[in-house]
């Protein structure tokens, strides 16, 4: 009976553990990352000078080269609501290091004490920032960096510092951009 009572207690062990691990599998899928390879050709005709997907369900942002030969994949912040996000197809129009910072008319019914930024560690726009074709809409860094990953910007697409400053140096103006 001991020896029963052993194979009972070692089998009964190993399929918990078995069950455990199936369950933190499972977990674990659902918890894995929303950042999904994408394909440039499912939203853009062509690859002109360069091309970036801005998704804001993944909070992730998409660059590729002219040439296709460069894909790069970074984390973002993305717009608070969805009343604040633009969708669509726009373009990198000029960009900038060490940009300053001047507070939109909406900001400004939310906080009216914001104020202007110079350059700086306080700057909300990090060390970079790439204007889009749509006014008061930019690609830039931030120096808030419990920001990336979540929905906390008025309307920007936010990189961390180091991110912005890589994705600057290979991003001519003129990109294509595109933001769902």
């Amino acid at each position: 009976m001991s020896l029963l009572t052993r194979r009972h207690f070692i089998w009964t062990g190993l399929s918990s553990v078995a069950l455990a691990g199936g369950a933190s599998a499972q977990a674990a899928q659902r918890n894995v990352s929303g950042w999904v390879s994408q394909r440039w050709q499912d939203h853009f005709d062509g690859l002109g000078k360069a091309c970036i997907l801005c998704d804001t369900t993944s909070k992730t942002l998409h660059f590729w080269s002219g040439d296709g030969s460069d894909y790069r994949i970074y984390p973002t912040s993305v717009p608070m609501t969805d009343e604040l996000t633009r969708r669509g197809y726009t373009r990198i129009v000029r960009k900038r290091v060490g940009p300053d910072w001047t507070p939109t008319a909406n900001m400004l019914k939310r906080d009216p004490t914001l104020e202007y930024m110079p350059p700086g560690p306080g700057n909300p726009l990090g060390t970079h920032a790439m204007y889009l074709s749509w006014p008061a809409y930019l690609i830039h860094g931030t120096h808030d960096t419990r920001k990336i990953g979540r929905r906390s910007s008025s309307g920007c697409i936010g990189l961390y510092n180091e991110f912005i400053a890589d994705l600057f140096a290979v991003t001519p103006v003129g990109t294509q951009v595109r933001i769902i």
